[in-house]
């Protein structure tokens, strides 16, 4: 996994490892994935969870409390709700937007799956789907997972990127670089 300068994505990166590792021994990696799925739409949805997550103002003692409340409303496995709990004991909480995200990823590498973002002009049909989804898994060398946006400003083709890579087919981008010859030209 690559690594990042960012103080935030260290911290983050070594929180969800350690979650991740402790989820892998006990056998629950997908459990554990969902209920951060749903802890970072909470954290989407609703503006005060997200203050609370976010805001230095908050001290630990609020945030330890705010999250105990919400554990035990929504009664995650043990595993996870002690996750929460000591981070935002720890003053991480800000933190915890990027723990889900790389939690997610060695997740996925786990099962040996890649995420793959396509972004097409138009939506893509059940057939069209399938058929990019086997091509980028032959390319990658894994199951591929894709997340999907359309983009009518692309005009036409797709864009796909797999981890650092990115594959950019749009007529924008053709129609672009089409327009920059033609300027050395003339």
């Amino acid at each position: 996994m690559a690594t990042s300068s960012s103080p935030v994505s260290g911290v983050a990166e070594r929180y969800a490892l350690s979650l991740f590792e402790l989820a892998r021994d006990g056998g629950s990696v997908d459990t554990v994935e969902s209920e951060l799925t749903a802890f970072g739409g909470l954290i989407e949805d609703n503006a005060d969870f997200r203050r609370l997550v976010v805001s230095p103002s908050f001290t630990s003692e609020e945030q330890l409390a705010a999250i105990s409340g919400v554990v035990a409303e929504t009664r995650p496995s043990q595993l996870t709700g002690n996750f929460l709990k000591v981070i935002a004991a720890n003053r991480r909480l800000f933190a915890l937007p990027a723990m889900i995200r790389s939690f997610k990823a060695m997740a996925a590498a786990h099962r040996g799956e890649v995420e793959a973002e396509v972004t097409t002009a138009q939506s893509l049909d059940d057939g069209q789907r399938q058929d990019l989804r086997q091509t980028l898994g032959a390319y990658a060398g894994k199951s591929v997972t894709m997340r999907e946006t359309v983009d009518p400003a692309i005009l036409g083709g797709l864009i796909v990127k797999i981890g650092s890579r990115q594959i950019d087919t749009s007529l924008r981008t053709k129609l672009n670089s089409l327009k920059l010859a033609l300027k050395e030209v003339g």
